[in-house]
């Protein structure tokens, strides 16, 4: 029997620990950022709109447009090229009047509800599959051309989360993946130099030692909201976005990172559920792609917060300052919230 839906989604556990966790990443963004501020509310106030509606519309509804979500979203890739700003040498973003919206992190849930009903529910063959793999390389060049490689590598990352789920036989994944080992030189010329460099130099490069500074020097209790030295003297670069952990580290100390943490496997414990008790493989599918993306996400960006993964400027959900990110990840927990049966707490 379908879950019946209140205003606030049919799952209110995953409503709050979405509310706890927005809440205490504008408590600190509020402390480290306050230049974002009062546009940043705007963001987060269109982000829970986008929960409500999406958390309403049963999921085989969205299903019946999944062809036009993806054509959709080819054009809206295409949409920078064309009226997008130049910043830092990429053209990611473009304005809508106060915002400005990325479309590479807009279009991903959409994307991961069209290859969910691409690929799952039937039988599949092989080139079924190597029809999906040339679909799916369409936006993600357009992604990487921009250039913006963490979200492409997100995008790659939901594919592979709905292959895993769909009726691929697991051989063809050990074939794929000696493939791509064999690919990783081919990879390494392709990247940008700087790129390179950020592989190669992670663990000693100045943005890694400094996040890493700021990670221990907030010890158990932190420094204090506003107090943080590596944050507040801006030692600590891009700290409302790729170095938020660490920058929540420093002022709120163990107790702030843990929360984050906790917060974070919260949402993604609750996506296991959902996939536990989906309506159809379709959403089992969208929901293993979603859950993909979400877990490389904090894997990833806390990884590179303590110095052990390469800096690649990928956010940490809920958290990390960046409007179209956090649309992007509202608009795909309310499809998750829709796509599931009644579970219990």
């Amino acid at each position: 029997m379908q879950r019946t839906t209140s205003i606030l989604g049919p799952d209110l556990l995953l409503f709050v620990g979405i509310a706890i966790l927005s809440i205490l990443g504008v408590v600190v963004l509020m402390a480290i950022s306050p230049q974002i501020f009062p546009q940043y509310f705007l963001y987060v106030i269109l982000g829970f709109i986008a929960y409500i509606v999406f958390a309403q519309i049963d999921f085989d509804v969205l299903s019946l447009f999944s062809r036009h979500f993806y054509i959709g979203s080819l054009i809206f890739l295409i949409l920078p090229i064309i009226i997008g700003q130049v910043t830092r040498g990429t053209i990611r973003w473009f304005t809508l009047g106060p915002l400005n919206i990325q479309p590479a992190e807009i279009v991903r849930p959409f994307l991961l509800v069209f290859f969910a009903n691409y690929l799952a529910g039937r039988e599949l063959r092989l080139k079924k599959v190597f029809r999906a793999i040339a679909l799916f390389f369409i936006p993600f060049i357009l992604i990487a051309l921009q250039p913006s490689l963490g979200v492409a590598v997100l995008t790659a990352f939901g594919f592979l989360g709905i292959l895993i789920a769909s009726p691929l036989e697991k051989k063809y994944f050990v074939y794929g993946g000696a493939a791509l080992i064999a690919l990783i030189p081919l990879i390494w010329l392709i990247l940008a130099p700087y790129q390179r460099n950020r592989i190669t130099s992670f663990a000693s490069g100045y943005n890694s030692l400094q996040s890493m500074i700021s990670v221990g020097s907030g010890k158990f209790f932190g420094r204090g909201l506003g107090k943080g030295t590596e944050t507040q003297l801006l030692f600590l670069p891009e700290k409302q976005t790729d170095f938020i952990f660490a920058a929540t580290a420093e002022e709120l100390g163990f107790v702030g990172a843990i929360l984050l943490v906790l917060g974070e496997f919260f949402i993604l414990w609750r996506i296991t559920k959902f996939m536990e008790n989906a309506i159809n493989p379709q959403a089992r599918a969208f929901l293993s792609g979603l859950f993909s993306v979400l877990l490389f996400q904090v894997f990833v960006h806390i990884g590179m917060n303590l110095g052990i993964l390469p800096i690649t400027g990928v956010p940490l959900p809920l958290v990390s300052a960046g409007g179209s990110s956090l649309l992007a990840t509202m608009i795909s927990l309310g499809i998750a919230a829709k796509s599931a049966r009644k579970i219990s707490p």
